[in-house]
């Protein structure tokens, strides 16, 4: 961090008060040369904002004040899809948004939605990483939107339940379950015997105390500050799916930074999502282990048997993102069918 100079220090003598005059006269404040927004959904305490926030501090010095970019967290510039059609204007430059919402632009980028694929989010991040990330990375510019070369990963998605723990497929039977509105989802579910019902995360913890559902699937982090411990009892650790957020820009804009800016951009982007996945992943064990505390009662689900089940799942899916897709996951992932 660049030193900074007390309000007392500066006007401790008449010479340094000099200096300091002579300082401005011959560097005066320059204007941005791209004066840049970015938005996302997250609050201001997680990892994707503060890493973000440090990444664009970090090329702000690097580049002398040249790239400056203001970002707005917490939703502050509307929903994901409405930030997302800010980016596609050019009214919003860059953006970090979920691939539950991007599909509607992106149909393929939806495969983060395909359950029990992965083991945890190492095998998740190395997927995105590899051929596959880069396969559907094409697919974004296809569309006109810049996708940086590494994903943030908000966690390993969880089932919590009120009324039993999810240990094996058998146990989805029935079982009422909230999920994002994307078809993906509540057809996962579906096939794993389970009774989805979207709801907007909003309304999800009065529908969890009212039991219009039984149970729900998100991180930890968002089970630990939506209070859900107070309403669910159970903690299935079932890692079905990687929570995937992609780093997107308006390509215009993008492509209106020089190379040599858009060289220390990448740097300093890919050295913070990968502090973000781990600053991620120690969050996961500690929360985990608060909402231990807090008395969820916690279980490992028998991911295999979920797998088994999803046969039919992988095939649907499988056709709808065709053969290409579908090798380049089953590289990382294993074979599915």
């Amino acid at each position: 961090m660049a030193d900074r100079v007390s309000r007392s220090r500066f006007v401790a003598s008449a010479a340094t008060t000099a200096f300091a005059s002579i300082a401005i006269v011959r560097s005066p404040a320059r204007a941005a040369q791209f004066d840049y927004k970015m938005a996302h959904g997250t609050p201001t305490n997680m990892a994707v904002h503060v890493r973000s926030a440090e990444m664009w501090d970090a090329v702000k010095r690097e580049t002398n004040g040249a790239i400056n970019v203001k970002i707005f967290p917490n939703n502050e510039l509307g929903s994901e899809l409405a930030q997302l059609a800010q980016l596609r204007s050019g009214a919003l430059q860059f953006m970090i948004i979920q691939g539950v919402s991007l599909s509607g632009v992106v149909p393929g980028i939806s495969m983060d939605g395909l359950g029990f694929v992965f083991r945890n989010a190492a095998q998740a991040e190395g997927a995105y990483d590899g051929p596959l990330g880069a396969y559907l990375r094409k697919l974004i510019s296809d569309k006109g939107i810049f996708a940086f070369p590494r994903v943030f990963n908000f966690g390993m998605r969880q089932v919590t339940s009120s009324s039993h723990p999810i240990r094996s497929a058998a146990d989805f039977a029935g079982f009422k379950i909230r999920t994002p509105p994307a078809p993906i989802s509540v057809d996962l579910f579906k096939t794993l015997g389970a009774s989805p019902t979207p709801i907007v995360f909003p309304e999800l913890y009065l529908a969890l105390q009212t039991k219009v559902v039984d149970g729900q699937e998100t991180p930890y982090s968002t089970i630990d500050v939506s209070n859900f411990a107070e309403v669910q009892k159970y903690l299935s650790v079932t890692n079905h799916t990687a929570t995937i957020f992609w780093f997107l820009a308006n390509m215009d804009a993008w492509n209106a930074i020089p190379a040599s800016m858009q060289a220390i951009v990448m740097r300093h982007a890919e050295r913070a999502a990968i502090l973000e996945r781990r600053d991620t992943e120690q969050q996961s064990v500690a929360t985990a282990d608060k909402l231990r505390r807090e008395g969820m009662i916690f279980n490992t689900a028998d991911a295999d048997s979920m797998r088994a089940q999803l046969k039919p799942f992988y095939g649907r899916w499988k056709t709808q993102f065709g053969p290409t897709a579908w090798d380049l996951l089953e590289q990382t992932s294993g074979k599915l069918v």
